[in-house]
């Protein structure tokens, strides 16, 4: 999204923000308030918890079936991806590790991080290895931010650095890591640049046949307009092959500003195909989402394609007016995203209506194995303390 938190010292300290968000800063300075009660479901942490994600193992033998959740954390000015484990498919969360990485140490910043298990083996990496990446750096003066990755292969208790996805050269962002594996069976990381002098923020693409050297960086979206920012994507396979990126495309300040976008791949490498900017998601009724989108996928009983769950930060009606179920609304669509979506009740519902990067910020949205239930991880206020929250809810049929 638009702004992305520093090490949460107080009085809040924001990262930098480019020309485009700087209106945004006076709404991001109340978030410290924020709304008591905060969101339904049980916490995870009761302390900053950001950036949720959630993975369920498949390629761990006796471990399958588990599911392993992250969030950024602070100790004191340290950054610090703290890692959950649930044994009876999130009804309830134990902490089994902690990711430090130095880089992220003493005031120098953490942001955005991502988990993943590899499906298959990467180079010397087994399937079934854990892979955990961050933004690091955003708080160094002259500051040159990294993408990290660290790997785990005792599922999640201990964690040691792997390899650099990409560095900055400038004073420029990289921010919002996400993995997925193309059909070539390389290991794809996409994230979100803001070191290209040309655009204010595009979406870029990595990938890796061993896990450490990092090739073929490329634009996979990116506006003809400066101030256009396409961020935070998310990708996911579809059961027939075909690659879902949804991501956010935040311009000058308007009806449509960092509205959710989608577009596909048919081989998770190559994103030129469809609209040069996506395409937009609506509801029946023209509803859509703006900010900070995840997506999930599932198997869906007779259907090849499978089952799309889709979350925003805020849902609009076709007004422009905040929609009614917003803070407690996901989005269905079982036509690999063609088509309207159908809204279905969010297992967590989020208290907070301010707009910043706590309440409803890129929830982790995990299905179960069969697609007739969904676990989400979402942030919300407590007080002036960004919280953690999770619950499970069975989906209703079409």
């Amino acid at each position: 999204m638009s702004a992305r938190p520093r090490t949460p010292l107080p009085p809040l300290r924001l990262a930098a923000l480019g020309s485009a968000l700087v209106a945004l800063l006076a709404a991001l300075l109340t978030a410290q308030t924020g709304t008591a009660g905060a969101a339904t479901g049980t916490v995870l942490r009761n302390d900053t918890g950001l950036y949720p994600r959630a993975v369920r193992l498949a390629y761990n033998g006796n471990a399958n079936g588990r599911v392993l959740s992250s969030v950024v954390t602070f100790s004191g000015n340290n950054g610090l991806g703290a890692v959950y484990e649930s044994t009876d498919s999130g009804a309830s969360f134990r902490q089994v590790g902690t990711v430090g990485d130095p880089e992220a140490a003493g005031g120098q910043g953490l942001c955005c991080s991502t988990l993943f298990e590899l499906p298959r083996a990467i180079g010397n990496l087994p399937a079934g290895t854990l892979l955990w990446a961050a933004s690091v750096g955003q708080d160094e003066t002259n500051r040159r931010m990294a993408l990290r990755v660290f790997r785990s292969n005792d599922v999640g208790r201990t964690w040691s650095y792997l390899s650099t996805i990409a560095t900055a050269g400038s004073t420029g962002g990289l921010w919002e890591p996400e993995f997925s594996v193309d059909a070539s069976g390389q290991l794809v990381a996409h994230y979100s640049d803001e070191t290209d002098s040309a655009h204010s923020q595009k979406l870029m693409a990595a990938r890796t046949s061993n896990g450490t050297t990092w090739t073929g960086h490329h634009a996979t979206v990116v506006s003809p307009l400066v101030s256009d920012r396409p961020g935070m994507a998310v990708v996911r396979k579809l059961g027939n092959g075909t690659y879902f990126m949804s991501y956010e495309i935040c311009a000058a300040p308007g009806q449509y500003q960092c509205v959710v976008h989608y577009r596909t791949s048919p081989d998770g490498w190559d994103w030129s195909s469809g609209p040069f900017l996506g395409y937009r998601p609506e509801t029946a009724d023209g509803k859509y989402f703006k900010h900070a989108p995840t997506v999930a996928w599932s198997p869906e009983a007779g259907n090849p394609l499978g089952r799309l769950f889709l979350i925003g930060q805020v849902l609009y009606n076709k007004d422009g007016t905040v929609a009614a179920g917003n803070n407690k609304t996901v989005w269905v669509n079982s036509a690999g995203g063609n088509g309207t979506w159908r809204e279905i009740p969010a297992p967590v519902t989020v208290a907070s209506t301010v707009v910043d990067h706590c309440p409803n910020y890129s929830s982790a949205l995990l299905p179960s194995a069969d697609g007739t239930s969904l676990l989400e991880i979402a942030t919300d206020w407590d007080g002036g303390i960004c919280k953690p929250y999770f619950a499970t809810k069975s989906v209703p049929s079409s």
